[in-house]
């Protein structure tokens, strides 16, 4: 009796543990991966990335902004690959011009993160379209999978392009900081020739490596809790964050991808994309680190340099 008494008492510790793993796996993943229904947008109202590092530059953004909502577009969608809409707006600059496709950042949206990134394709005459990743702006969707299933998006929206828009068009994937994970973790898919390359600005090697940083950042033990944040991935997000990365799809890629990281990142450390570079198996390459930009701001920082290094590194034609 005393025995079956124990051992009942010892199941009630074991489900008690388990349940409370449970609770808190579920609240690692609300907070890292799960994005709340999204209000719609007001006209008069600017979304503007926070922290000191962006302060200086809100005035900037806020005259891009300004710029692309006044400028002439084409509200889009497509259907991803497991039902969601997914929402876009695409500006064009000529017929006959280049498309890139911009990928935005972790809980950013195409506005906020690429209304610069209209203002530079149209500098070099290309045509853009921005696009709202899944569980972000207008596109549906509630989960963040740091590019693992944002990543199958980008076949959608090349589709999109050719399909929609120019049947021959040269097509440009970039991406800026999950969005750069994204396209790096498409260039190694069966994308058509008319994919001519990747850009990809302060891009992580992977999920892994991006998360624990942040939470050794927070002063709390990585290792102990990563195995909880991709337990949470896989039981409510319906993905494995360490299936698929940035770095391995750079070992297999052979789209020329050209890399951009500021040297003050404090977010995504400079060192990631020094990493994706050296693995990328790409004959045609090339690492540009800008000087005193923080996260996500290289083009803010040094526009020429941004420039000159697109027109170096795209054959005239296209750039």
């Amino acid at each position: 009796m005393l025995k079956l008494q124990g051992l009942q008492i010892l199941l009630t510790v074991l489900a008690s543990i388990v349940l409370l793993l449970l609770i808190v796996t579920a609240g690692i993943f609300f907070k890292i991966f799960y994005s709340v229904q999204r209000k719609p947008r007001h006209a008069e109202k600017f979304s503007l990335p926070e922290g000191a590092v962006y302060v200086p530059h809100h005035e900037q953004m806020i005259s891009w902004i300004k710029e692309i909502r006044a400028m002439d577009r084409r509200d889009v969608s497509v259907t991803s690959y497991d039902g969601l809409t997914l929402c876009g707006k695409y500006y064009e600059y000529k017929k006959g011009a280049p498309t890139e496709i911009l990928f935005h950042g972790y809980r950013g949206t195409a506005e906020r993160d690429l209304c610069g990134g209209v203002h530079r394709c149209f500098a070099i005459g290309h045509n853009a379209l921005i696009v709202d990743q899944r569980a972000a702006g207008e596109s549906e969707g509630h989960v963040i999978t740091f590019g693992a299933k944002e990543s199958r998006d980008c076949l959608a929206w090349v589709d999109f392009v050719l399909e929609s828009i120019d049947k021959d068009a040269k097509i440009i994937l970039t991406g800026i900081s999950m969005g750069a994970a994204t396209v790096m973790m498409a260039a190694s898919m069966d994308l058509p020739k008319n994919v001519i390359g990747v850009l990809a600005d302060c891009g992580y090697t992977s999920t892994k490596a991006i998360i624990q940083k942040v939470i050794r950042d927070m002063k709390l033990p990585a290792k102990l809790l990563y195995p909880l944040v991709r337990l949470g991935a896989r039981l409510f997000g319906g993905f494995d964050p360490d299936a698929f990365s940035p770095i391995e799809s750079m070992k297999k890629c052979a789209l020329p991808v050209i890399f951009f990281h500021g040297d003050t990142d404090d977010f995504v450390p400079c060192y990631m994309s020094e990493e994706n570079y050296a693995a990328c198996a790409a004959e045609k390459k090339r690492l540009v680190i800008i000087r005193g930009a923080g996260h996500g701001l290289c083009f803010p920082v040094d526009m020429e340099t941004y420039f000159k290094e697109l027109r170096d590194f795209f054959p005239c034609d296209v750039v």
